[in-house]
This record gives structure tokens, C-alpha cells and sequence, in this order.
């Protein structure tokens, strides 16, 4: 019956989203994907928000429930691994080589995927196992044959990667292909996070580092790319589909142990740990 006063109109809220998703282990040993909500004094999630639809290429809304971090994954199971070299100009200079006209594209093996905070296991046929700080590209939608333009339209997030490099296989045994040397066992540590669009809305303006033990021995930013991200994915999506779960590696800066003097590599018990901050 009306009564004379004004009619209530109900809007529904905005559902809230995940901007951050990690995927985890919890104590029942279910695999999980969710919002980070608490984190020890390295940021190390501990605790996640679940996402209602446990799909990283859905609409990441968010559910009630919470769960207890047990182990973290890295945040997906790729279906590709492609590369890019020389995307740094110091990084070309200190391999001795020139800048690139076009991106320098190779490919790593998924089964070099490797977990957060895992071991890197150090191959018997390898003496020479080096460190490569990346931001790796997470492509979400099938992509191809995307203008510069429009291709970050088609990134579902972006991760700390770890380009672990054989040298040994990759420059002087590897018949001039750099692929085997790439992609032993371990040699593609991912996350722990990935940070959607909405958390990085210009991938060009990151800081990369890497660490061994404490000492930084890769420091550097993004904007010094010679190919940008976007650059990167128009190129990679000519006459070629890149599919969801495609995870692209978009080069390293200056600093990897074949470039120091004297050359350094990574040996037995030594932490090696790669940061991505915005």
C-alpha cells in the first residue's frame, strides 16, 4: 500500500575481486586459488581469501570462505613457456652481443616449472647454472594477431620468473640453441603471486632484483626494455595463437653471473631470490 514516502530502489553491491591471486597447498592438501589476507614479516602469504570460482582466467570474484596457506605453488601450470632474449641492452652488451632488430624468441620446457621457495637442483652434465630475474607475462585469453595496442588486453596477471640458465648447455655445448641449457628440471620458478592488471596497470614501470645471499647483483627497471610487453606479445601473436596459460619471460637486465669478472655461478646452498615491485 503506498504510503506517501519516497520508493526504495535496491542496488546491489560491486562483487568484491582479486587483484592478487596466489595458488597454494592448504593442510587438507587441496590445490587453491585465492586473495593473500595474511602474510608473515617477508610477505610471504600465510593465509587467502578463496576465489569463488577457483578458475585463474575467471572473473577472480571473491568467496567468504578463507584457508590456511600450507605450501605455496606457483601461480599456474603453464601450457607454454616462451622467452626472450637480449631485452636489456646492458644485458646484451655484458653477453657480448649486439641489441636485437626483433625480439630473440626461445622456448623452455613446462616441466622446468618450478614452486616458490623450492630447491633449484643443479644438473650432473652442468657446471655453470646462472641466475635471470624476469617479469613473466601470464596471457589469459587466445591471442592472435593483436596490435601493440591492444595486446595487454589479453595479460591475466604478471609473476616474479627466474630464468635459470645452463650456460654450459646453453653457449658452448647446445649446438647453438639455447633451449636444452634452459630447461633442466627446476629451471623455471614462478610466483609466489600473480598481480592481475588491476594491481599493475603499466608494466613499464617495475623494479627488478635479484639477490644471492643477501648481496643484490641485479637491480633495474623495467623501462629500460628494449621490446616493451606489449611489443613483445603483438610480436609473439603474428600468425601464431598464444593460448591461456601461455607464460612469456621477457628478458633480463644486466647483472647474471657470465657477465660479472670474475664470472660467478650459483652453487650448492646459496639462496638465490628474484623481486618484482611496482
Amino acid at each position: 500500500m503506498a504510503d506517501g514516502s519516497p520508493a526504495k530502489r535496491h542496488c546491489p553491491s560491486a562483487q568484491a575481486k582479486a587483484d592478487v591471486v596466489c595458488r597454494f597447498r592448504d593442510e587438507a592438501g587441496r590445490v587453491l586459488l585465492g586473495k593473500p589476507t595474511a602474510s608473515d614479516a617477508n610477505g610471504t602469504p600465510k593465509e587467502a581469501q578463496l576465489l569463488k570460482t577457483q578458475d585463474l582466467f575467471g572473473d577472480l570474484a571473491l568467496a567468504e570462505e578463507k584457508a590456511v596457506v600450507g605450501k605455496l605453488l606457483a601461480p599456474l601450470d603453464p601450457v607454454a613457456i616462451i622467452c626472450i632474449g637480449l631485452n636489456y641492452a646492458k644485458h646484451a652488451a655484458e653477453s657480448g652481443m649486439k641489441v636485437p632488430s626483433n625480439p630473440v624468441v626461445f622456448m623452455k620446457t613446462i616441466s622446468s616449472l618450478n614452486h616458490p621457495f623450492d630447491p633449484i637442483h643443479i644438473p650432473k652434465i652442468e657446471h655453470r647454472v646462472d641466475w635471470e630475474v624476469e617479469l613473466a607475462v601470464v596471457i589469459g585469453k587466445d591471442c592472435k594477431d593483436v596490435s601493440e595496442e591492444r595486446a595487454l588486453e589479453y595479460v591475466a596477471g604478471y609473476t616474479a620468473g627466474n630464468d635459470v640458465s645452463g650456460r654450459e648447455w646453453q653457449l658452448e655445448k647446445g649446438g647453438g640453441q639455447w633451449c636444452f641449457g634452459k630447461s633442466f628440471d627446476t629451471f623455471t620458478p614462478l610466483g609466489p603471486v600473480l598481480a592481475t592488471p588491476a594491481a599493475i596497470p603499466d608494466p613499464q614501470v617495475l623494479h627488478v632484483k635479484t639477490t644471492i645471499d643477501g648481496q643484490v647483483v641485479q637491480d633495474a627497471r623495467t623501462d629500460d626494455m628494449v621490446f616493451s610487453v606489449a611489443k613483445i606479445i603483438s610480436f609473439l601473436s603474428q600468425g601464431t595463437t598464444l593460448l591461456p596459460g601461455t607464460v612469456i619471460l621477457t628478458g633480463t637486465p644486466f647483472g647474471v653471473g657470465a657477465g660479472l669478472k670474475p664470472q660467478r655461478f650459483l652453487k650448492a646452498g646459496e639462496e638465490v631470490t628474484v623481486e618484482i615491485e611496482n
